[in-house]
């Protein structure tokens, strides 16, 4: 049996600035050594590779391949100009563009960090160029690009499937209207925040031959998640087999369609995914080991006794949930945080009655929120260093941003035919 103080030298390494994955890996072996249980450790690093060897876990180097040719192969320019032409009029326009190119680029990318890059080297200026605020513009940035993780494809939501086995296609389909509820909501908020900017600049309705070549060139990118999800649905291909699809189609359209990328810049795109994805994957495999000494502890036995006896009321428990997972994500990137968290509460929610799909998606967006939540949210440091405003401003601007976000997750946590209704409604559920 491996001692439940693991959990807490887990915490002390991270405290102390240990990186996730040497936490995640010293803090049961040290517990082991403690006990003289040394025979445990051939089990728990065996789980390492056992954390790897599954076929759907290859689709999260596809897909961040796919993301890294889109957003290398010009479709930023695309999207933003597609958006601009939809929304650019309204009052707040600028940030209403912000939103929606964030919601199309993370549709293509799934990445909300290398959206926050993207838009904001381009959009932060241009909205400052047009008397906006720098500030606003870099937290309305960072709390739009979030989006990038909760509207399919996402990673973070294929690691909880892996993690639950459940279904991909029906994790991916239950997060598109949570995504667009969140849209809505950021545009707003930015539409009631702008009346503290009244210089700010208008601009005209775009024309219908403007709107139409807006969206001619924005098209075949846009293509992407409709061959993905399509391709799913319709039983055509594996999640895997889709994001090996993914990667295909952007080869195609950034080097020879849009010939923005040449034959010479795709090896080192090659080069940096690999690094990339081994630094996640590794984290999983740790991640896993630590999930088997979690098992064996009984510290989830002992976790679900505790939430079990604040409440058996699945309303009450799920409204706990979201405040703990939020505070989680303030702290814990959102990979490592479902890895861990995820076998333990999951559980606790089905036997109330909660579908894992509903709560998989609630717990992806909380966790989404925490990568531009301060302390330690990682697109609050990209905006800042994007846009070169302190961090400590950024995070004080967010924050309406973040409430609203707040407010949208508990509305898909207890009107569950948010999230679920769309699987089901198409026979994934």
């Amino acid at each position: 049996m491996v001692s439940p103080i693991f959990a807490l030298y887990f915490l002390i390494l991270l405290f102390v600035g240990v990186p996730v994955l040497f936490a995640l890996g010293l803090a049961p072996a040290i517990a082991l050594f403690q006990a003289d249980q040394i025979l445990f450790m051939n089990m728990l690093y065996q789980r390492l590779y056992a954390g790897l060897d599954n076929f759907l876990l290859l689709a999260l180097p596809f897909f961040m391949l796919a993301g890294e040719f889109m957003v290398n192969g010009g479709i930023t320019n695309r999207i933003i100009t597609f958006s601009q032409t939809m929304v650019q009029h309204m009052r707040g326009g600028l940030g209403h563009v912000v939103i929606l190119a964030s919601t199309l680029f993370g549709a293509l990318t799934g990445s909300a960090v290398a959206a926050t890059s993207a838009i904001g080297n381009m959009m932060i200026p241009e909205m400052e160029r047009y008397k906006y605020d720098r500030t606003y513009a870099a937290a309305l940035t960072a709390a739009a690009t979030v989006l990038g993780t909760i509207i399919p494809p996402s990673g973070i939501m294929l690691i909880y499937a892996f993690v639950m086995n459940t279904s991909v296609a029906a994790m991916f389909m239950a997060g598109i209207v949570p995504g667009l509820i969140l849209c809505v909501a950021l545009m707003l908020v930015n539409r009631w925040q702008i009346q503290k900017y009244p210089d700010v600049e208008q601009f005209p309705r775009a024309t219908a031959a403007e709107r139409a070549a807006g969206f001619k060139v924005a098209i075949l990118p846009l293509l992407t998640p409709v061959i993905i999800l399509g391709g799913i649905y319709g039983g055509i291909f594996t999640p895997t087999e889709a994001a090996a699809v993914a990667v295909f189609y952007a080869f195609i359209l950034s080097v020879f369609i849009m010939q923005i990328l040449k034959m010479k810049d795709v090896f080192p795109m090659f080069i940096r995914i690999a690094i990339n994805a081994a630094a996640i994957l590794i984290i999983v495999a740790a991640a896993s080991g630590f999930a088997s000494a979690i098992s064996l502890s009984g510290v989830a036995k002992e976790i679900t006794t505790f939430f079990y006896s604040i409440t058996d009321n699945p309303y009450l428990l799920f409204f706990i949930m979201n405040i703990f997972l939020f505070i989680v994500g303030m702290f814990l990137d959102a990979g490592p945080a479902i890895l861990i968290f995820a076998p333990i509460l999951a559980p606790i929610m089905t036997n109330l009655g909660i579908d894992p799909v509903h709560f998989g998606v609630v717990m992806v967006a909380n966790l989404s929120i925490g990568l531009a939540t301060p302390p330690m949210g990682l697109v609050l440091f990209v905006a800042s260093g994007v846009s070169g405003v302190p961090l400590q401003k950024i995070s004080k601007a967010i924050l309406p941003f973040l409430f609203a976000e707040f407010l949208v997750i508990f509305l898909i946590s207890f009107f569950p035919v948010l999230v679920i209704g769309l699987p089901q409604m198409l026979g994934m559920m």
